[in-house]
């Protein structure tokens, strides 16, 4: 599936920043569930939004706070589409 070039770019630098023990299982996941998610909504391309949610509703509670760290320094403006949905602490 295609993604779109910047959301393409954010994910690869936020996936380098990631421990390199978890790196090539969150890349997997979250690629995954971004593409389901872009089907989902009956697009052939991946967006922003799509990778977003594929984190927030993959990353592990122990991992969540990471995870909003490095969504923050690569660019990825979660904030914008709702996020965060539930409580996590």
């Amino acid at each position: 599936m295609d993604w779109e070039p910047k959301t393409k770019e954010k994910f690869q630098g936020m996936i380098s920043r990631i421990p390199l023990f978890h790196r090539r299982i969150t890349q997997d996941a979250v690629t995954a569930r971004a593409e389901e998610i872009a089907k989902s909504r009956g697009s052939a391309q991946v967006n922003e939004q799509d990778v977003i949610g594929a984190f927030f509703s993959d990353v592990p509670s122990p991992f969540y706070g990471m995870m909003v760290r490095l969504l923050e320094q690569t660019g990825f403006d979660y904030k914008k589409y709702g996020f965060p949905r539930n409580n996590h602490k």
